[in-house]
């Protein structure tokens, strides 16, 4: 108001948000000319490969280049003597080409991950930039010239946990919902260094809760994509997680990053498509995910090939001349290839349906060299009609008959004689009676299949044909595996090499296999090396506190993990009953509210938020992780590992522990989601080691 006095002119801009914020817009300009660029690629003839070539290469930089309104195009900013350069996501430079932005996976990036005031790696300041919706809000320098830690890399309580920066903390706790986030931005040096292992190094993560090890591995395989593009682009890299809700929550991380080339799957999918009709009973699938069944399968498929008898002489046509080929001759190559298709995988030089092709090619060859002898010489066209021949085909068809994987099965399971021979000295007769189908289904396609049968059904699938090989492979949950599961993953690896992520602390399956030494050596990686993750960056110190009590009797040789932050207030224990007003409390908080209970409660707890007018989204299995927003997410404890949630309530633990024989680690598990507040409802039915460390309400 003119003369009232009042100074109402607007406050000045911080002179380094205003040309950090020119900046910006600098770099998404350029970033609109590299788009720009990758369009106006045409195709100016030329073979028809060159043409796909280059449309597919197109395409692939284009979605690498997609416009990602709420991701900012850097998030920080080192200082050398004679430059300073920005960090981002990806690569972008102007349209001369020079670069505007370093790429995080660069090999000058790494300082400002790693360098420090007692490190500074040639660096004079590092700056962090804080961000709303794309649009510059922040920013925090670290002086790294200086002697003395800054007060960011100061210890606080002096327990060894450094303090973070108060823009890496907003970014961990910045309010979540939908798929998770990468975390390139808030990457530690403990976590850069499993992100930049070299490719030939197989690394096996365990991490305990909060740690960030799905980021780690995601970020590790987006690193190798960057370090050996050429390498990985033809061998493949393969991203394996526990079930599909978790593989939804993961799916955007590596596309943000730029790299949109990645497979993505469960060990399930690995396997043949067939459907899941029943459930094993628990003896049965302790047989069925043991790796003795791997020689008892092999034995099986095996025990239809036989060597011919001294009589079984084979007479064929080849050009215009019959020709014997005598049985012991024959009878010495099915020897020789029987040998090859069990040896061990890393071994095998030849499958069982290669051998039957190659079988009827040594008969044809052996025919012709008798030919050659005699002066005629048959043509390679001749003698590969006659290795395709109907009298060659009948001799296949009774010493290496074609098999299936899926009759190799029902086999096995509906006959007992060939069960107990398949199984002698390897399985007693109460684990083959586990086994023992009642009567062989008349159609297959109706088969009562498991969960269990697929990943056998994949182990003799890899008998019979060479799977695909990736060149790297990432295992998110894989304290979960069995014996073989890990068969199944392993066969996909080739010469390369794995990324290994889990916690031991949150193994639930009953058969999986309690030391990451047995879980390597089945993956076929016996020397990778263990690096453990115990800084927490995510769950706050009072959850994590709260939880690890339960170390002791779940895990009692994993050091407890400890945590980089704390937030009081951020456990509270409350009685049975309270379920609405706990999640009604958090109803006016930012960011993604789950309550997880036992899997057979999700029904009741869905009715009872429907009842009070509370909309909910149910987390299934083959669903994302993605709720409507101001929804509550309902998650049955059993889909609970691997996701985060910013509130989390826990509905009856008594019921969750009943539920399954390892319910104190399925209770481990759903007390670690929470990123900023844990409330357990019920909180009477906790197990004795944990105790009651927080406040009723």
């Amino acid at each position: 108001m003119a003369g009232s006095g009042v100074d109402v002119s607007p406050a000045p801009r911080d002179p380094v948000l205003e040309a950090e914020g020119a900046f910006l817009e600098h770099v998404g300009e350029c970033l609109a000319h590299m788009r720009g660029t990758a369009e106006a690629l045409v195709d100016v003839g030329g073979d028809a490969y060159a043409s796909e070539r280059l449309g597919a290469l197109r395409a692939e930089r284009l979605r690498s280049l997609a416009e990602l309104p709420d991701v900012p195009a850097f998030f920080g900013r080192i200082d050398q003597p004679e430059r300073a350069l920005h960090i981002g996501r990806r690569h972008v430079i102007d349209e001369a080409g020079d670069p505007q932005v370093i790429d995080w996976r660069a090999p000058v990036s790494r300082t400002y991950y790693q360098a420090s005031a007692q490190d500074p790696q040639g660096l004079l300041l590092r700056r962090r930039f804080g961000f709303s919706r794309g649009e510059l809000t922040s920013y925090e320098d670290e002086d790294l010239t200086r002697t003395a830690p800054s007060p960011i890399e100061q210890d606080d309580d002096g327990d060894g946990t450094p303090a973070l920066g108060s823009l890496v903390v907003a970014e961990i706790e910045r309010p979540r919902s939908g798929p998770m986030r990468d975390i390139v931005a808030t990457i530690q040096p403990d976590q850069d260094d499993i992100v930049r292992a070299p490719l030939e190094e197989s690394v096996c993560i365990q991490g305990a809760p909060g740690t960030g090890k799905t980021a780690v591995g995601l970020h590790r395989a987006a690193f190798l994509l960057y370090s050996h593009a050429e390498r990985l682009r033809r061998g493949g890299v393969l991203v394996v997680g526990p079930n599909r809700a978790f593989l939804s929550y993961i799916d955007q991380v590596l596309p943000a990053l730029g790299e949109v080339d990645v497979t993505q799957c469960t060990v399930a999918d690995l396997g043949p498509d067939v459907t899941v009709r029943a459930t094993d009973t628990p003896a049965a699938e302790a047989v069925k995910t043991d790796p003795r069944m791997a020689e008892v399968l092999a034995r099986a498929l095996m025990s239809g090939v036989r060597e011919p008898n001294d009589a079984d002489d084979v007479v064929l046509d080849l050009a215009g001349r019959r020709y014997r080929v005598r049985a012991h001759r024959v009878a010495a190559t099915v020897r020789t290839l029987a040998e090859k298709v069990v040896a061990p995988a890393a071994q095998r030089e030849i499958y069982y349906a290669a051998a039957r092709t190659r079988l009827a090619r040594a008969i044809a060859e052996d025919a012709r060299r008798q030919g050659e002898a005699a002066g005629f010489t048959p043509t390679d066209g001749e003698t590969a009609r006659a290795a395709r021949s109907k009298d060659v085909r009948a001799v296949l068809d009774v010493v290496w008959p074609a098999r299936r994987a899926v009759d190799v099965l029902a086999d096995l399971y509906s006959d007992p004689t060939s069960l107990a021979r398949a199984a002698e000295g390897l399985l007693d007769t109460d684990e083959q009676a586990a086994l023992t189908w009642t009567a062989r289904p008349r159609s297959l396609a109706r088969a009562p299949w498991t969960a269990a049968d697929v990943v056998l059904l994949d182990e003799i699938e890899g008998l019979l044909e060479r799977p695909e090989a990736y060149e790297h492979i990432v295992v998110d949950e894989a304290q979960d595996l069995t014996a073989m599961q890990c068969r199944a993953i392993g066969r996909r690896l080739a010469t390369g090499s794995l990324t290994v992520l889990g916690d031991l602390a949150q193994a639930t399956h009953p058969c999986s296999l309690g030391q990451w030494s047995t879980v390597m050596t089945h993956l076929g990686r016996p020397e990778a090396t263990v690096r453990p993750l115990t800084m927490g960056y995510r769950v706050p110190g009072e959850v994590i506190d709260f939880a690890a009590q339960l170390l002791p009797s779940i895990a009692p040789g994993l050091p407890a993990p400890r945590a980089a932050r704390r937030a009081p207030g951020a456990l509270r224990l409350r009685p049975a009953g309270d379920l609405l007003a706990a999640v009604v409390e958090l109803a006016d908080r930012e960011g993604s509210t789950a309550v997880i209970c036992a899997d057979d409660a999700v029904a009741s707890t869905t009715a009872t938020l429907a009842a009070a007018g509370v909309g909910s989204t149910l987390l299934g299995s083959d669903e994302g992780a993605v709720a409507k927003a101001g929804d509550v997410v309902v998650v049955p404890a059993g889909l609970a590992k691997g996701l985060e949630h910013d509130h989390v309530v826990v509905l009856d633990p008594a019921d969750i522990l009943a539920a399954e024989p390892r319910g104190l680690q399925r209770l481990y598990v759903v007390l670690t989601r929470a990123v900023t507040s844990l409330t357990v409802v019920g909180a009477e039915g906790l197990p004795a080691p944990l105790s009651p460390g927080a406040p009723a309400s």
